[in-house]
């Protein structure tokens, strides 16, 4: 990754609990490039219940703040009450940083839950781009951004020109085409008046197949190259890899077979549809990928 071009300051709000996965986000944010006057939020929520202890809190809180600020971040604290992902998320609205980092399980995490409830609902919920932070966590090295072409997929292209990367990190730009259909699934016209109209014969389908094939790919080898150009004229340096197949199921795979350390992928954020916030490959990434996930959503114009 080339620095040439200067980022602007980043307001950061980072959620700490005292967990293996949380004490991973503040080591992840110390790798960063974080550009000067950047500050970073250390959150803590207590519960009504307070199945964990103010004193444990306030523990985590002051030993993130001392790691953040050795590496010269301007750092504050604050201590919420309530639910935490409802605590987190209205302050979040209220202040509106660039970027909110949790871990993906916290101290109350269920054995064998990838994803911990209080991350699942912060991404769900929250307006601004989430970054959630999974062991093992060795640094970003490896970054693969997932772009499907919508304005979606475009707005985390253009977060990602102003994300502060680690030098050296490696960016690779991701389309996944959809499944090639079989030739007999190829759209036929319906009867039109009294007279039936009859299918097409095989080679014909095979050869609308072949062409509607050769178009996708002609059109996402284009998007991909665009997004690796908006990439370098930003200063990030990227490559591009072309797959077909389910998203969810390609980007995962890809990830893990090349080591990825973070995928970076838009969502169409909230929907009017309860339950259904976020995309289902995004949702699918959060919960399956074996790495650091961010999700960055909202209209392109919201982005930073």
């Amino acid at each position: 990754m080339d620095h040439s071009k200067p980022h602007n300051p980043l307001k950061i709000f980072l959620a700490v609990d005292g967990s293996e996965h949380s004490q991973a986000t503040a080591a992840l944010l110390c790798d960063l490039s974080l550009p000067p006057a950047s500050s970073i939020t250390v959150l803590a929520v207590l519960t009504k219940r307070q199945t964990v202890s103010q004193a444990v809190l306030q523990v985590a809180l002051d030993k993130t703040q001392s790691l953040l600020r050795e590496k010269g971040v301007k750092v504050k604290t604050g201590l919420l009450q309530g639910h935490p992902a409802e605590a987190l998320t209205r302050l979040a609205d209220e202040e509106n940083p660039d970027l909110i980092v949790l871990g993906a399980k916290g101290l109350r995490a269920t054995l064998g839950i990838l994803l911990g409830g209080v991350a699942q609902q912060v991404v769900e919920y929250a307006h601004q781009p989430v970054l959630v932070v999974r062991l093992p966590c060795t640094g970003l090295r490896r970054v693969l951004l997932v772009n499907d072409g919508s304005a979606h997929g475009q707005q985390v292209v253009k977060y990602l020109t102003g994300f502060p990367l680690p030098r050296g990190t490696e960016v690779q730009v991701m389309h996944v085409l959809p499944p090639l259909m079989p030739p007999d699934y190829v759209v036929r016209p319906w009867p039109v008046g009294p007279e039936v109209i009859p299918p097409l014969p095989s080679r014909e389908d095979e050869k609308i197949a072949l062409q509607q094939a050769e178009a996708e790919e002609h059109e996402g080898q284009a998007l991909l190259a665009d997004t690796v150009e908006a990439l370098k004229s930003s200063g990030v340096q990227a490559t591009s890899v072309l797959k077909r197949g389910d998203a969810a199921t390609e980007i995962i795979e890809y990830a893990k077979a090349n080591h990825v350390d973070l995928i970076a992928a838009g969502s169409r954020g909230l929907s009017q549809v309860r339950g259904w916030l976020l995309g289902s490959v995004s949702r699918k990434l959060l919960h399956y990928a074996g790495c650091s996930v961010l999700i960055v959503k909202g209209k392109p114009d919201m982005v930073k």
